[in-house]
């Protein structure tokens, strides 16, 4: 006989993570399934933004997460030659947490899952790998309409395979948070549509010194149609060489000495460790995307994350707007899971909800890839733009980017009951 619970969440990421933390704390029966063994994977997302940590912070789980050893990113900056100019001032905002924190996501995961942990409802299934859905009618739960193609009806849970066998697990609610590749948003027939992304990123860590502790090197690194980002972890420096859209293949035919010396280049404090790039298994290729499904919801299955829109890496968001989405989710779908009354409804609010914010950003997205980023990839001398510069120049005008990345649009906190969208 299969399994029940009150909800299934599929993709052990941020998203997922806290949304089951959510609903535990509630007293909901949650599932939660990762197909991998552990959450240490290379070059994920390490940033928690200032609207997750005051989400946080009202569960009382801030100080604890912040008393682990973290960096933090206050300003990003960009530097071209001898300028350097301020895009975002995270210092400025008024919050308790006025920074970036730089936590390794394993880190991360690991102890929002030991705080869901605490609460007898939370269920982690680890190496579990969910093969299909369990789809029905609304008036025989048990048929499975199974033919080719999208399957229609109610979404009444999963299959999944572990080591030993393959199980079923029925839930009232299902939750796509299972990343940009989401199997559950194919199973779905959710089709993401793509916006414009015309650049990639290799991915390189580098070590960092505890002399260097008190150094500020974050930010973009701009020359002579070449860009690194450079993000400060607690003991490595964590690069990005941006590159245009499918140019992987040019840069390795080129070779790991250009590429090391195009990084020493642009970040000399770093030249002397380039050599730590030995071989092109230590770099990570990242193919940049960006899309949104128009509808994240289905009966019985909702999509959360970047199986609901798949972020550029601009701004570090991803993460953050996952979070807020499940936030959300808890938020509207907590009440009707807990009286058994969940409808399609319920979770069109979430979307409702969510998407105005996930248009906007994405939309900040595409501006800041058009002013910034394309200009740097051309191969002339660089110069910012007459918005950006402004930007530098007042401190007021500099607040805008550092709130839209900071908080986002109408950023989430925790309630203990239905709001109205």
């Amino acid at each position: 006989m299969p399994e029940r619970t009150s909800c299934c969440i599929v993709g052990g990421g941020p998203g997922g993570a806290i949304l089951a933390l959510l609903l535990s704390r509630l007293g909901i029966a949650t599932v939660l399934l990762e197909a991998k063994h552990d959450f240490d994977r290379a070059f994920r997302g390490d940033t928690v933004h200032p609207s997750t940590l005051e989400m946080l912070d009202d569960l009382g789980l801030a100080a604890p997460l912040l008393a682990r050893e973290h960096g933090r990113l206050q300003r990003m900056t960009l530097r071209s030659g001898s300028t350097s100019t301020v895009l975002a001032d995270f210092s400025r905002l008024r919050t308790p947490f006025p920074f970036i924190a730089m936590i390794p996501q394993a880190e991360f995961l690991e102890f929002i899952v030991s705080e869901a942990n605490t609460h007898g409802c939370f269920d982690l299934r680890v190496g579990s790998r969910v093969t299909d859905l369990i789809v029905g009618d609304e008036d025989d739960p048990n048929e499975d309409a199974t033919h080719e193609g999208t399957r229609r009806g109610t979404v009444r849970g999963v299959r999944y395979r572990d080591a030993d066998a393959e199980h079923e697990l029925l839930a009232t609610l299902t939750v796509a948070a299972d990343g940009r590749a989401s199997r559950l948003r194919a199973l779905a027939g959710f089709e993401p549509k793509p916006n414009a992304a015309a650049m990639d990123v290799m991915w390189v860590v580098l070590p960092r010194r505890d002399d260097e502790l008190g150094i500020d090197l974050t930010g973009f690194r701009v020359g002579l149609g070449r860009l690194v980002v450079v993000l400060a972890r607690a003991t490595e420096w964590q690069l990005g060489y941006v590159i245009l859209k499918g140019s992987q293949h040019t840069v390795k035919d080129a070779g790991l000495p250009v590429l090391r010396a195009e990084v020493a280049s642009l970040i000399p404090e770093l030249a002397e460790r380039v050599h730590a790039i030995e071989d092109w298994t230590d770099v990570h290729f990242l193919s940049v995307e960006s899309s949104r499904v128009p509808t994240w919801h289905r009966p019985g299955l909702l999509a959360l994350g970047d199986a609901a829109h798949v972020m550029s890496p601009i701004g570090g968001v991803g993460i953050n707007y996952a979070i807020q989405d499940a936030v959300a989710a808890a938020n509207y779908l907590a009440e009707p899971l807990l009286a058994g009354t969940l409808s399609d409804a319920d979770l069109a609010a979430v979307q409702r909800r969510r998407e105005f914010p996930t248009r906007f950003i994405q939309g900040f997205q595409a501006i800041v890839q058009r002013l910034v980023v394309a200009r740097a990839l051309e191969e002339r001398p660089f110069r910012l733009p007459l918005p950006a510069r402004l930007v530098s120049h007042l401190p007021w005008l500099r607040d805008v980017p550092a709130r839209v990345v900071g908080w986002g649009i109408r950023p989430e906190r925790v309630a203990q009951k239905h709001v109205t969208p």
